[in-house]
């Protein structure tokens, strides 16, 4: 263990010769690959530290990286790693991610371990036992939204989708159903459907001198249902419209039709 730590040490050691940093203050970049590595040394003296290669060795343990924050770049493919719990999470600056070729397992502990990662943008963990799950894709899509370049493969806007509607189909039910709703102008005289009435619709008989919005003028109306009617005839007339977005034809869609589109079937509803 002990040989393993000199060998890290020694090898960071080259590295800072080599780019002739000065101090650990100057160190943003630090390639530490293809040395046979086991153990690394801690890092947090170079605070700065943005790009790190710590591809193609034998690393097991990630500890070393505690106090690295201001990492956007991290390599860490092609080793023997079988855990990442609480050892990146804390990386929330990271935008590239290599974690392909190792020997993770549990798929739900890896992606919560970088669900804090919200500018992550390129995530490879392919090569991995956790990449046979037949739904690991669109799990890694759905809970780590930021990601644009998962296993060397662009995320689609329909791999998107089918990811929402499998993690969260309440979701996806509520933005298909979803309505939209406007103010309807409507005056006094406005018949209300609704309203039940054996006997020929009537205009209220207001008193003289009412004025609507006027608290201070409470003139007694003649009959109780005249001042009911008034108050509800002032408040505003609401009217939503939904539509079924799933029988709602794609650009693609169109094209290929080359057709007049049917007229889509729309429920309003009016209330107060």
């Amino acid at each position: 263990m002990a040989a393993a730590a000199a060998a890290g040490g020694q090898a960071i050691e080259n590295q800072l010769k080599i780019c002739g940093y000065k101090s650990n203050e100057d160190v943003v970049a630090l390639y530490l690959a293809r040395q046979g590595l086991r153990n690394i040394p801690s890092l947090s003296q170079f605070r700065r530290l943005k790009y790190l290669w710590i591809n193609n060795n034998k690393i097991q343990d990630l500890t070393f990286l505690i106090k690295n924050y201001y990492l956007t770049e991290l390599y860490l493919n092609n080793n023997e790693l079988t855990d990442i719990s609480g050892a990146l999470k804390h990386l929330c600056s990271l935008q590239i991610l290599f974690l392909h070729n190792n020997k993770l397992k549990k798929l739900g502990k890896t992606v919560k371990e970088l669900k804090g990662m919200i500018s992550l943008q390129t995530l490879n963990l392919f090569q991995n036992p956790l990449a046979y799950d037949p739904d690991y894709r669109l799990y890694v899509i759905y809970f780590l939204p930021s990601v644009q370049l998962l296993d060397r493969k662009l995320v689609t806007e329909k791999e998107r989708e089918s990811a929402l509607h499998l993690y969260n189909p309440k979701r996806t039910w509520v933005m298909q159903s979803i309505a939209f709703g406007k103010r309807v102008d409507t005056s006094l005289e406005t018949v209300v459907e609704s309203r039940r009435c054996t006997q020929p619709a009537r205009g209220p008989i207001m008193p003289s001198g009412h004025e609507f919005g006027n608290n201070t003028n409470k003139v007694p109306f003649e009959d109780p249902e005249d001042a009911v009617l008034v108050r509800a005839m002032t408040r505003s007339l609401m009217e939503f419209s939904s539509v079924d977005w799933n029988k709602v034809a794609t650009c693609h869609e169109r094209r290929l039709k080359n057709k007049a589109e049917e007229p889509l079937e729309k429920l309003t509803v009016q209330f107060r």
